[in-house]
């Protein structure tokens, strides 16, 4: 007889507040969970039911740790994959799985799926160094990506004109057309290993200019029906084309012309759907769960307008964290708060989320907005 969910042991590589939240829902199913994170401190130190300090792309120590585990997941894509590759030869469950995390790793390697299997995205060129950034075969302006590594806005560049070559990633690197697009778009889509596909509502986004990362969500989408099926079928047809188990966030683009180019890929649970914990009938962090211990998947429905702001350390504050504005924003109705754990604050660190909750959407944007101003990670 098959062994139940709360049987089960689910080992998680990274620590940080995605392993926090996924944890905050395995909880609700009795799971046991294992952590390992490089750092001592980290979120997820005080509620897995073990937590090992060491680090994640270190293949002895990956392995040692995906051996607790009968089932094995991510936080975040920087893991020592030939290590997940040997677990899943010797009979360990890996989702998502090992050769998706590889190709995922590669913004190169995940430009060239895109490209073999019909999926829009901006055009683009692979370059091995800054030297062949000179060769004119890319018009200017464009945009520069390391192709590993990149995280939350690191490791990416716009490169105006010949002057900017010179301070540019001398590393292999993607280049890609200046995209100019009306709005950000995430969607959300989960596939267990059954093949059961379902998507969450398009989500609308806005970046920080200077840190480059997700600040300010709006869920659901008010673009017109026709663009919000063409996101998720983009969605459904990745997740399909890559057989993957588990969460998959897809990033995209709205150009001015109407038209949806992908950006980017996380195979994993995502700041794009940290509103889905109050504002849909299952969580991002529940539907995960639920594909990667191939359960029925969850109803992604908007329950309420949710509006989801990121909590980002200010700028010119590094120590220990403090949270002014805290009771202020506590006085509105329909604030979730979300705060993951870090002792210690620096400028656009996250820190944490607020979601905002209303049936009204314009009251629900006001009130973020407010939420937005008044809340403050200082030092």
């Amino acid at each position: 007889m098959a062994k139940q969910i709360s049987e089960l042991k689910l080992g998680i590589l990274g620590g940080g507040q995605l392993g926090r939240m996924l944890i905050q829902e395995a909880i609700n199913y009795n799971l046991t969970t294992l952590v390992l994170d490089p750092d001592a401190d980290a979120p997820c130190k005080h509620i897995a039911n073990y937590f090992e300090n060491g680090s994640i792309t270190d293949y002895d120590t990956v392995y040692n740790f995906g051996k607790k585990a009968d089932i094995i997941t991510i936080e975040i894509e920087k893991v020592n994959v030939e290590a997940l590759e040997q677990l899943e030869k010797e009979g360990k469950k890996v989702f998502p799985q090992s050769r998706v995390i590889r190709l995922i790793q590669d913004k190169g390697i995940q430009k060239q799926f895109f490209k073999e299997n019909d999926i829009p995205t901006a055009p683009f060129m692979l370059v091995n160094s800054k030297d062949d950034l000179t060769n004119g075969k890319f018009p200017f302006p464009y945009i520069l990506k390391l192709r590993k590594d990149g995280y939350d806005g690191k490791g990416v560049m716009k490169i105006n004109d010949a002057s900017d070559v010179e301070n540019a990633f001398q590393a292999p690197t993607l280049i890609e057309e200046l995209v100019h697009f009306e709005k950000e778009i995430a969607v959300i889509v989960a596939r267990n290993a059954n093949g059961d596909v379902k998507t969450f509502p398009m989500v609308e986004m806005e970046f920080n200019p200077e840190a480059n990362l997700v600040e300010f969500l709006i869920s659901p989408s008010t673009y017109p029906e026709s663009i919000q099926e063409r996101a998720e079928k983009i969605a459904k047809d990745i997740a399909a084309a890559l057989n993957i188990t588990g969460i998959l966030a897809v990033e995209m683009f709205i150009t001015k012309h109407g038209d949806i180019l992908v950006n980017e890929l996380a195979p994993r649970p995502h700041n794009s759907g940290h509103q889905t914990i109050e504002g849909n009938y299952v969580s991002q962090f529940g539907q995960h769960l639920r594909a990667i211990f191939n359960l029925p998947l969850g109803d992604t429905r908007s329950i309420s307008n949710a509006i989801m702001v990121n909590v980002l350390g200010e700028k010119g504050h590094d120590g220990v964290a403090k949270y002014d504005g805290l009771e202020k924003i506590l006085s509105i109705d329909g604030v979730y708060v979300h705060l993951y754990g870090k002792k210690y604050t620096k400028p656009f660190r996250k820190m944490g989320h607020l979601t905002i909750i209303d049936q009204n959407r314009e009251k629900a944007i006001e009130k973020a907005r407010f939420v937005q101003q008044t809340l403050k990670v200082i030092s």
